[in-house]
């Protein structure tokens, strides 16, 4: 049996061909990810730990706990602590770290490096291992600053140029004092770094006379752990805490290892699906199969193999096609994972240098992967041919489904399909964090149901493009009935498909009705022309706001500040606004009371009033950060949303208690409303800063909609690998069901129908089939995308279900697309039998 499992591999080589692409495919997919994945979580750990080479322990703040009516805060590094470090026994010296974001500018005017990349501290000078000078000198004062070498070779800057850059918003012209060279891990992934000398970091990042972190290097012959030890008796432990420098390269590896999981899974979400699609090829390769070798088997079984032969020989077959899948897969998948590194260069993404990562898990997981998928999908079939009688499967009595077994699938579809829709319509009443669980098992019961019941449904279904199929003479009455002859291949080969366009339209009806939403958003919330804000949405200097305030054109403006507060015994965060001009800024839906901000009046959001009791008239008592208390008096509660939250009050009241103000946004309002000419105005009055975005409404919701558009395009390119496994699917049924229908195709033949009506024939079939996977794919991906926004009207209430018509008229059309490219080969290959050894065919 083994040796006949074999041979039947050998002698359908090119019927198991697409099964073998479509396992591959599949197999690919999830070991490039693999690949691809491990290969930047090493590049990444390997870079990043070199930063900690020359720290043996690090000396952080602590940060203090709120408590009753106190502000928690996080201690200062001061000096007094670095000299004590220093002279802690067996430690050989200690450096004060100070880091921040500082934006530079090229000579194009364009911001180098990342928004979020960009950062800046302090040099120590000669002695200041970690930044190696390649040219120039250590920086002095304000008018010096070094460069990072990559940062220099990208922008062209070499020592004795000006540069343009901004740490929190105004424009600094330092001179390039010097290049340097650093393992950074940030440089090495495309971001930029520039050192100032200790007090011009200290004064430009707000640390006067401090520092964000002590490293402290061991003397020769001391452990870092020995250092620990030491620093942990010298300093007080109420304010600082230490770290070796493993331990921080450990942390660093772990935080990497799960930024990059997220990806991982992602992809071998997708992955999972192109597998998914895969197997409904491959079961439907091994039943036309097995049908089609059906005497053969019977025969076997005549002559005294058991049933458990009989399905262990499909196996075996299943087996050997797996086991080539799965190594062609890993093939293409290394390259795959090396591709997408190569990839993210090409699009101006910098990843480290590394060695391509091929772990032995990978390696078992394809393999796994490639035989599992196509022994479980084999399994049935084989064991549906094991259960013929002999005699019956010799005269060829089994070939309908019994009524019974076809009245328990319908049941089963039935059931599952009702429960699917049960269930996310229940989780659509849900709160949107505990509803994801149960929105993705009601969605999975639901396709399965529909899968199981797609045989029912293509009859009406495709009965329904009867009319169309009658305008093509007998090739199209004949390629209806070939469509409906077996509806359970029918039905394999059209949810292959109806999986893809389910994925793809569901996330287009969210994502176009996300948009839509968040542009009625901007421009019911906010009356302003323009908000200012950092690059990287850090905190801005008050010097912007006011020459915002003094720019021409301007005619209201008002920052907005955050600070923290403990109020009822809790920590509530304050937004400190302009008062007088907050009102010409915003348009807040006012619930009660009136939208007043002045002196001690405040406005609440809903959520906090109703869970704090508050209503206009209300008083309550604010604790600041530097221990002060003032009664504050609800004058109004306002309908919060993404944009405008908590309790705002004017900045007159909450300023004077931040120790270090600062502003995460600016409100701006001009005469003529919001035009080029205005946005280059205030522009020019902020220095033409690279490190600060001016945004009109238009802007923010483009900013925040091309965040969808960009995971949009990424899935319908991730999707595309089930859709073209799903076309291979189409391609090996039709190429299987002419070989079966060879005698009938011959006879057609003989009696006149011509090599154009056959391979419009099989054309039209693939067409009818490919369509009706379409059209359950669309309607299945509209209700998935309607449940999901229940979830998202929750959370947005300006949310609004959008069918995007015009996208699925066209993803329907690309379903038509695809039935009739998977068809070509097919229908050739029909309209070329020969006449009469067709009909001579069994």
């Amino acid at each position: 049996m083994f040796r006949t499992a074999l041979r039947n591999v050998l002698a359908h080589k090119a019927r198991l061909l697409m099964t073998v692409l479509a396992v591959m495919l599949g197999v690919a997919f999830v070991s490039g990810t693999l690949v691809f994945t491990n290969t930047l979580s090493d590049a990444y750990q390997k870079s990043s730990a070199k930063g900690f080479d020359h720290v043996d322990v690090a000396v952080q703040p602590k940060y203090q706990d709120s408590k009753g009516d106190k502000v928690g805060k996080t201690p200062e590094l001061t000096q007094a602590l670095l000299d004590r470090a220093a002279k802690v026994p067996g430690a050989a010296s200690a450096t004060g770290v100070v880091t921040g974001f500082t934006a530079v500018a090229g000579k194009d005017g364009e911001l180098v490096g990342g928004d979020w990349q960009s950062a800046g501290g302090n040099y120590w000078g000669t002695k200041d291992a970690r930044y190696p000078l390649v040219s120039g000198h250590a920086p002095h004062g304000k008018g010096e600053v070094l460069i990072d070498s990559a940062t220099a070779k990208r922008a062209g800057f070499k020592v004795g140029d000006t540069v343009r850059l901004s740490v929190d918003g105004p424009v600094l012209t330092p001179t390039i004092s010097g290049i340097f060279t650093t393992d950074d891990g940030n440089v090495a992934a495309g971001g930029s770094l520039t050192l100032f000398d200790t007090p011009t970091a200290q004064s430009l990042f707000g640390k006067k006379g401090t520092y964000d972190e002590i490293d402290v290097r061991a003397a020769a012959g001391t452990s870092q752990e020995a250092l620990k030890s030491a620093l942990d008796k010298a300093l007080p432990a109420q304010l600082v805490e230490t770290t070796t420098g493993k331990q921080l390269a450990d942390d660093q590896a772990t935080a990497i290892a799960e930024a990059m999981s997220g990806m991982k899974q992602m992809l071998l979400v997708f992955a999972g699906i192109a597998l998914f699609v895969g197997t409904f090829i491959i079961a439907n390769t091994f039943t036309m199969l097995v049908a089609q070798r059906t005497r053969e088997l019977a025969l076997l079984r005549a002559v005294g193999a058991s049933r458990r032969q009989v399905t262990r020989s499909v196996l075996v077959e299943a087996f050997a096609v797996g086991t080539v899948a799965g190594v062609a897969g890993l093939a293409a998948g290394i390259g795959i994972g090396a591709g997408l590194r190569s990839l993210l260069g090409s699009v101006g993404e910098t990843v480290p240098d590394g060695p391509l990562v091929i772990s032995p898990g990978t390696v078992v997981a394809a393999l796994a992967v490639g035989i599992l998928v196509t022994v479980l999908a084999a399994w049935l079939p084989g064991r549906r041919a094991a259960k013929i009688p002999p005699v019956a499967a010799m005269s060829s009595l089994h070939a309908k489904a019994t009524t019974k077994s076809l009245v328990l699938r319908n049941t089963l579809g039935a059931l599952f399909s009702a429960a699917g829709i049960a269930v996310v319509l229940m989780a659509t009443r849900m709160d949107a964090d505990a509803a994801q669980g149960p929105m993705g098992i009601g969605a999975v019961l639901l396709i399965i149901g529909v899968f199981v019941l797609t045989p029912l449904l293509s009859r009406p279904l495709i009965a329904a493009a009867a009319p169309v199929l009658r305008a093509f003479g007998v090739s199209g009455k004949l390629a209806r009935q070939n469509s409906v002859r077996n509806p359970r291949r029918t039905a394999a080969t059209a949810s292959a498909l109806m999986i893809g366009l389910t994925l793809i339209t569901g996330m287009t009806v969210m994502a176009g009705s996300l948009q839509t939403s968040i542009d009625r958003l901007a421009s019911s919330a906010i009356r302003a022309d323009y908000v200012v804000s950092m690059a990287n949405s850090g905190p801005l200097s008050p010097d912007v706001a006011k020459k915002l305030a003094t720019a021409d054109g301007v005619t209201a403006s008002s920052p907005l500040r955050n600070g923290e507060s403990r109020i009822d015994g809790g920590t509530q965060w304050l937004t400190g606004v302009d008062g007088a001009a907050i009102g010409k800024l915003t348009d807040l839906k006012v619930t009660a009371g009136t939208f007043t901000v002045g002196g001690t009046r405040i406005v609440v959001d809903e959520d906090r009033a109703e869970k704090h009791g508050w209503k206009p008239g209300s008083q309550l008592t604010a604790h600041f950060e530097d221990g002060a208390a003032r009664r504050l008096t609800v004058a109004g509660v306002y309908e919060g949303n993404d944009m405008f939250n908590g309790i705002i009050l004017d900045n007159k009241v909450l300023t004077p208690h931040l120790a270090d103000p600062a502003d995460m946004q600016v409100m701006v309002k001009t005469a003529d409303g919001a035009s080029d000419a205005a946005k280059d105005g205030l522009e020019k009055a902020l220095g033409v800063n690279p490190a600060i975005k001016i945004q009109d409404k238009q802007d923010i919701s483009r900013e925040i909609g091309k965040m969808f558009t960009q995971v949009l395009n990424m899935v319908y390119g991730l999707l595309g690998m089930a859709v073209i496994v799903a076309v291979l699917g189409v391609v090996n049924t039709l190429a299987m069901s002419v070989f079966e229908r060879a005698q009938e195709i011959g006879m057609l033949r003989a009696i006149g129908l011509d090599r154009r009506a056959v391979k419009r024939m099989v054309r039209l079939e693939s067409l009818v089939i490919s369509l009706f996977g379409g059209v359950l794919g669309l309607g299945l991906g509209v209700f998935f995308g309607w449940a999901a926004g229940e979830l998202m009207a929750t959370k947005l209430p300006t949310y609004e279900l959008i069918l995007p018509w015009g996208r699925m008229t066209v993803f329907l059309l690309l379903a038509g697309a695809v039935g009739v490219l998977a068809a070509l080969w097919p229908a050739r290959r029909a309209a070329r039998m020969n006449v009469l050894a067709a009909i001579k065919a069994e």
